[in-house]
């Protein structure tokens, strides 16, 4: 690749277009964007209806919250020693039986039902750090195969349906231990609804749309949140079994849904060399306004897609290791959703330590995704990418030590801790809204969704340490879960500073058009030679 001026290099073009094998073809977004044009409310529609598979997602996710929930109690009798005061504060495991009683039915949840309170915080904190497990175990096992094997819409589908079977398995669990290896195999097919169903919407809009798309997503993923107390307090007073029932039942149907409503990605159906079923795919998003033939003969075989139309399963993570800038993107984007997820997953698991009442307190940290997701939308369409993600993971970091330092007891530090909280969840969501968005738009088409996928695990690897972090810090102090989470969102923002800006820039399909952009970006950046100056040929 050389650099010329902008008289010399119509020539050089028309030399080598008549040499014959240099001849430049448009790209796979070239066609794509041709075809589509402005993105009609068809594929609108069909792509928030794809997003809607992050509010079931968010179920999923926030439902212990709730189902592994340590219920309050109070006592029977003093005689033995029982006092109301000891019932705000102690543990009743070391008083008699029928002394004291939980202020709820056992049933309403596991915690009661099997006396995991009793047995440890270990124990206690093991379903929810066994599903955050699934999550990466899904995450490493599954990613590969949206890119390569069972496409976007194929893994989307196989995601949602085990997910929601094995949620309905749920309820049935007898004891513990088929409790939590139930929540790990949920956790395992869960790994990708959220993933697929962002890049699927995201590639079957024009580019135009695609930041709008993205945020459907994410105020999807704050219906579900929100959605959650409703239920709970809806079956406050059943049991805890019933939560997984009326959540996994109409993802059930969702899923079926997709399997017929939604057309595969057109993008990855090129990317692969299946440039018929890319055809009729665009034909069904587009209202099937135009003919596939004409479609065909017209742009489709003059793309120049770099199609592999094969590959094994994990040929987009060789693609991406063996490329250094690549692989140095993934792992510094991947750094920086670490912390991130360890405070937005363990802010709402920690709520039930700030004293006040559960419902309420979740209530407000789903509201809280409303307005962060808003002014994501904002930074995603007016801010710098880089900038973005680390003020608001320092803002998010130091709420999380103001709940740390603030002490509790008064009524009124207990309002000024519940405020710290939900502003450092506000500000983490609105860090993960834009973290995936950018994601998104580092990685091309033939390995973007393995990329975001890795990277949404390691969101999940901070959310997996979090109950342990929670755990520690109801027995030796909030700032082993405020305080570590207030620290490690804010140095993970920082690893942001190695990433290039993507605002404003077009995304690629093969990891070669990335890296022939990475060079003459490179020889632009050394020469000093604009955009609107020089030719690439």
């Amino acid at each position: 690749m050389s650099i010329v001026n902008a008289a010399t290099a119509p020539l050089l073009t028309r030399s080598r277009q008549e040499a014959g094998p240099a001849k430049e073809r448009p790209s796979i977004d070239d066609v794509i964007e041709a075809y589509m044009g402005a993105t009609g409310v068809l594929q609108l529609l069909k792509a928030v209806f794809v997003a809607f598979a992050w509010a079931l997602d968010a179920q999923q996710v926030f439902i212990s919250a709730f189902t592994d929930a340590e219920p309050r109690w109070h006592c029977l009798t003093t005689a033995s020693g029982c006092s109301p005061a000891a019932a705000a504060v102690a543990s009743p495991c070391a008083l008699p039986p029928g002394s004291w009683a939980w202020d709820r039915p056992a049933a309403a949840s596991v915690v009661s039902e099997w006396a995991l309170g009793c047995a440890g915080p270990a124990l206690a904190s093991l379903p929810a750090s066994s599903f955050f497990a699934g999550c990466l175990a899904g995450g490493f096992l599954l990613a590969t195969l949206a890119d390569s094997l069972l496409g976007r819409k194929g893994m989307l589908v196989v995601s949602l349906a085990s997910m929601s079977a094995v949620g309905a398995l749920t309820a049935l669990a007898p004891n513990v231990w088929a409790y939590v290896a139930l929540r790990f195999v949920s956790g395992f097919f869960r790994s990708m609804v959220g993933t697929c169903a962002l890049v699927l919407s995201t590639e079957i809009v024009g580019k135009s749309r695609r930041g709008t798309v993205s945020v459907a997503c994410f105020l999807c993923f704050a219906v579900g949140f929100l959605s959650l107390p409703v239920i709970a307090y809806a079956l406050r007073d059943a049991s805890w079994r019933n939560m997984y029932l009326w959540t996994s039942l109409p993802c059930l149907c969702y899923s079926v849904l997709v399997c017929f409503l939604v057309q595969e990605s057109p993008r990855w159906l090129l990317v692969r060399g299946r440039k018929q079923d890319a055809v009729e795919a665009l034909r069904h998003l587009n209202g099937g306004r135009t003919t596939a033939a004409s479609f065909s003969m017209s742009m489709l075989d003059a793309c120049d897609a770099g199609t592999s139309g094969g590959g094994s399963v994990f040929a987009a993570l060789w693609a991406v290791w063996e490329r250094p800038w690549a692989l140095r993107r993934l792992a510094a984007i991947m750094a920086a959703s670490f912390g991130v997820g360890m405070l937005y997953f363990g802010m709402p698991l920690n709520v039930g330590s700030l004293g006040s009442d559960l419902y309420l307190s979740v209530t407000y940290n789903a509201l809280a995704e409303l307005p962060s997701t808003a002014l994501a939308w904002v930074l995603i369409g007016r801010a710098d990418r880089r900038g973005s993600v680390a003020a608001l993971a320092a803002a998010a970091g130091a709420c999380s030590l103001a709940c740390a330092a603030i002490p509790g007891g008064a009524v009124a530090l207990a309002a000024a801790r519940m405020a710290a909280e939900v502003l450092s969840f506000f500000a983490s969501c609105a860090a993960l809204d834009v973290v995936l968005v950018y994601a998104t738009e580092l990685f091309p088409t033939s390995v973007r969704n393995s990329a975001v996928g890795l990277v949404r695990q390691a969101v999940v690897l901070g959310g997996a340490s979090a109950p342990v972090l929670i755990a520690l810090g109801r027995q030796r102090g909030s700032f082993w879960s405020f305080g570590v989470f207030g620290i490690a969102i804010g140095c993970s923002g920082l690893f942001v500073a190695c990433l290039p800006e993507t605002r404003g820039k077009s995304v690629s399909d093969t990891m070669d058009e990335e890296e022939e952009r990475n060079h003459a970006a490179a020889v632009v950046s050394c020469t000093g030679t604009s955009n609107s100056d020089r030719g690439i040929v």
